[in-house]
């Protein structure tokens, strides 16, 4: 069994990978490398340089090391920047998810598992999300998600692909040191980056309608991710019945004044955050509800937010070494 991992050089991705081979599944990697890094890639693993927009490179990929299905999470991920990039956006998640669809169709492939993102929610108006609440995304990021979840239905009932979407908030933590997240714009490496400098992180508004007053979202642990994403590519091989789509969420959230004291206790830097304006539309508490995934996708919440804020800085400070 054989499964092609888009965008497996990346953050998520790069666990994924680790997950499948614990799985005792054969992964293939194929990334642009745009914000991926080759070194996430065990050296043992085909890695392919390559883009998802190359149909012809991607069906050539799957016909040559027999894949059987895909995880797919190649794609611009940047909510805030995708305002100002809606093209890019489009071209990355809509245009290069059609492209794989076309490649898997010509190849024979028919199992696929979608990284698609909470994002397609927007701003719900109830605290806690489901598979019930209505999408309605706010940002182009969120809008090409949504509609690549479209594509992966229409595929499923013209063509017969067996497929599920996991939909997901922050991702935070490592699963090993080697594998860290480097995004510029994502809480944990901001906070980190900034406690490792010697600057003083900062919160974006204390007056929220929460126990502390600041924002409540919710957190989830990129290796009890990335089992999941395995668990479900392992219900389509055994031919199990999935939803269509699932949420993978805590059920309760954090604040982002529990991060900031996860984040003193566990490295030992002592600070006290500086307080900013709260940003316009930040919504008090937003949290999904994970009770789907938790039945069919061996789905659960296996780390405190000090083991969550503990493997990220081990990985932040390997980094940092092996730099």
């Amino acid at each position: 069994m054989t499964w092609l991992v888009t965008g497996g050089a990346g953050y998520i991705g790069s666990h994924v990978v680790s997950a499948l081979r614990g799985a005792r599944i054969q992964p293939v990697v194929i990334d642009s490398l745009s914000s991926g890094h080759r070194e996430f890639v065990p050296a043992d693993v085909p890695f392919i340089h390559g883009s998802i927009l190359d149909a012809d490179l991607v069906a050539r990929t799957l016909r040559e090391h027999a894949v059987t299905g895909v995880i797919h999470l190649a794609g611009f991920k940047y909510a805030g920047v995708s305002v100002q990039e809606p093209l890019l956006t489009y071209e990355q998640n809509v245009t290069g998810t059609a492209q794989l669809l076309k490649a898997m169709e010509l190849s024979g492939v028919d199992k696929l598992v979608f990284s698609s993102s909470a994002a397609t929610y927007g701003t719900p108006t109830g605290d806690i999300v489901t598979e019930a609440t209505p999408t309605n995304p706010e940002s182009p990021y969120g809008e090409s998600k949504l509609i690549g979840e479209w594509l992966i239905r229409d595929q499923g009932r013209a063509r017969g692909l067996n497929h599920t979407s996991l939909r997901y908030f922050n991702v935070v933590g490592s699963g090993a040191p080697e594998l860290y997240d480097t995004s510029p714009h994502n809480l944990f490496p901001i906070v980190l980056r900034a406690l490792t400098a010697g600057k003083t992180p900062r919160i974006n508004g204390i007056d929220y309608n929460t126990p502390d007053g600041t924002c409540v979202r919710d957190y989830v642990h990129v290796a009890d991710l990335a089992t999941s994403h395995v668990a479900a590519a392992q219900a389509l091989e055994a031919g199990k019945p999935l939803e269509r789509v699932y949420n993978l969420g805590s059920g309760d959230g954090l604040s982002v004044r529990q991060i900031m004291t996860a984040m003193a206790d566990v490295t030992g830097i002592d600070f006290e955050p500086e307080i900013g304006p709260r940003r316009a539309g930040d919504p008090d508490r937003i949290v999904a509800d994970g009770t789907l995934a938790a039945r069919d996708l061996d789905w659960k919440m296996r780390h405190s937010v000090d083991q969550m804020v503990a493997s990220a800085y081990d990985a932040q400070r390997h980094a940092i070494t092996a730099n």
